[in-house]
């Protein structure tokens, strides 16, 4: 048995040299490039991403005149990237074609470390346009207030749009969540989104709005004045939303938004309008944030859509 197992037992460790063998780190850039290419081909990639690898790769060499896979670094990386006269969005297309590159070298063991994962470009992301009043106005102007739906979708917008609540808070917004006698928004934690209570006033116009919806909603209820009653419901008296990604006023406002060709009225647009309107009124950021139950500051300035020109004048009138 002993002599058996020495038989099978090999000392001489030869994994070096298969590793040697099978590594075959390529001269050049170029014949790097050839190799992941046949691989991207036999992988079934799309000729255009494969064009792509050639043409950013290629331009990579021709501007650093880096020739070897070795001799890539960071500084190569700024550096091409610092010759583009196009804009950050554009660079970060082509860096992530090289950092494709680098890391199919990577994972063929053709160089030791992902060094260009430390490689960022900043690019700002595109602020959202909140609803402006002219945006309400023209669907407002459209509705014909007749028509239960188009009243309930009209408050809706409105009310969005005054008060800054959330979608699901409207859709389990109820007549107790309602003080008439002081145009106010009562919301307990149970239909807010951050589970704490807040109060939003409201004016007489979205005072008359909840006023004739809430009369027509007796009608398909039959429960008049039951504190419990949504306010807002389908001609059937059913909830508006079934769940947190199923709701009927996003795809209402949709519709109206292609009819009337209006940009900006779905319902975080209208939250957003909300935070401007206060802050064009001089409410400070911390009040914007407690008024649209955020936790967190920094989710209030991208409701806010600044751009430079406001953020200098209002910090001249600082000085």
């Amino acid at each position: 048995m002993t002599k058996k197992k020495e038989i099978y037992s090999i000392k001489e460790d030869l994994n070096e040299i298969k590793n040697n063998i099978f590594r075959k780190v390529p001269e050049t850039i170029n014949e790097a490039l050839s190799t992941v290419i046949r691989q991207m081909e036999i992988s079934g990639n799309r000729p255009r991403t494969i064009r792509d690898y050639e043409l950013h790769v290629n331009n990579f060499i021709k501007c650093t005149g880096v020739k070897r896979i070795d001799d890539i670094d960071a500084s190569y990386i700024y550096y091409w990237l610092s010759e583009m006269d196009v804009s950050n969005q554009t660079k970060l297309t082509r860096l992530k074609c090289l950092k494709a590159f680098l890391s199919r070298c990577l994972d063929n063991g053709w160089v030791e470390n992902n060094f260009w994962k430390l490689v960022k470009i900043k690019v700002d992301g595109k602020i959202k346009e909140g609803t402006t009043e002219k945006d309400i106005n023209l669907l407002l102007s459209n509705l014909d207030f007749k028509d239960y739906i188009q009243l309930r979708d009209g408050t809706a917008a409105l009310l969005m749009y005054r008060t800054g609540i959330r979608l699901n808070t409207l859709s389990l917004l109820r007549i107790k969540h309602i003080d008439f006698d002081v145009n106010m928004l009562k919301l307990d934690g149970s239909v807010m989104k951050n589970h704490e209570q807040l109060l939003i006033p409201f004016d007489d116009v979205i005072q008359r709005f909840l006023k004739v919806l809430i009369e027509q909603n007796e009608k398909i209820n039959h429960n008049p004045n039951d504190e419990n009653s949504l306010v807002f419901i389908t001609r059937n008296g059913n909830s508006i939303s079934d769940n947190k990604t199923n709701n009927i006023i996003p795809k209402r406002l949709k519709d109206y938004s292609a009819k009337f060709g209006i940009n900006n009225i779905r319902p975080h647009d209208l939250r957003r309008g909300f935070a401007k309107n206060l802050y064009n009124k001089g409410a400070s950021v911390a009040l914007i944030s407690r008024a649209l139950g955020h936790s967190n500051i920094s989710v209030t300035t991208s409701y806010l859509h600044l751009d430079k020109e406001e953020v200098a004048n209002d910090l001249r009138k600082l000085l």
